[in-house]
């Protein structure tokens, strides 16, 4: 099994911090990775951000994907009030750069349709935290949420892959804005949604529920 973080988060430098995170960029990374490993055809799995760098992987370099699971994947372009949602988007990230980190985080989780415990954000993102925490924050709100919301998957080159694509979606996200934008994905490509447990964070909540049904996955991969 092999894990990586995105180009320039955690362990990930940059030698351009202004450089913006797009699905392709993150896919060329995860394509020249495989390639100096050896390591494809491979399966694949992203969550949120991570499934749409998996499926940008997939349409561009499909000899390296044998399947791709991309869970909850906020594919917004296939919606229908997809011009309010990057609205919202906008505002977010304004908001943030303009110091407001709760308020950023708060307004994300609304239009997110994420229900969040009172007072669990200020407890997660206020008062002191590690730098790198907050370093990874930053460059996530500033050049990576605005390119992955607005990235638009090439459904003709996902229809015709020999690769199988498995879109993942949790018991728990029902209503949620990535529920809607996993079941358009699914409906444009042919196929029925994955079910996973939890919501959209649900491979962090029970990691050792979500494993079964992953592992179901695999073993038909």
């Amino acid at each position: 099994m092999l894990t990586t973080d995105p180009r320039g988060i955690n362990r990930s430098l940059l030698d351009d911090p202004s450089q913006e995170s797009t699905p392709e960029l993150r896919a060329d990374d995860l394509s020249r990775l495989l390639a100096h490993l050896d390591a494809g055809p491979a399966v694949v799995m992203g969550s949120s951000g991570g499934a749409a760098t998996a499926l940008a992987l997939v349409q561009t370099r499909p000899e390296q994907v044998r399947t791709v699971i991309a869970h909850e994947p906020p594919v917004v372009a296939l919606l229908d009030d997809r011009d309010q949602i990057h609205a919202q988007t906008d505002e977010v990230i304004a908001t943030y750069l303009a110091g407001d980190v709760i308020g950023a985080w708060t307004a994300f989780m609304a239009n997110a349709d994420i229900d969040v415990p009172e007072g669990a954000l200020e407890h997660m993102f206020g008062g002191e935290r590690e730098p790198q925490q907050v370093a990874d924050e930053r460059r996530w709100f500033a050049h990576e949420l605005r390119a992955t919301t607005r990235w638009r998957p090439d459904l003709d080159a996902l229809r015709s892959t020999a690769a199988r694509i498995v879109v993942g979606l949790g018991e728990d996200s029902t209503g949620q804005e990535c529920d809607r934008t996993s079941r358009a994905l699914a409906a444009a490509l042919g196929i029925e949604p994955t079910m996973f447990p939890g919501d959209h964070t649900g491979f962090a909540q029970d990691p050792e529920k979500f494993i079964i049904p992953l592992r179901a996955v695999l073993r038909a991969s």
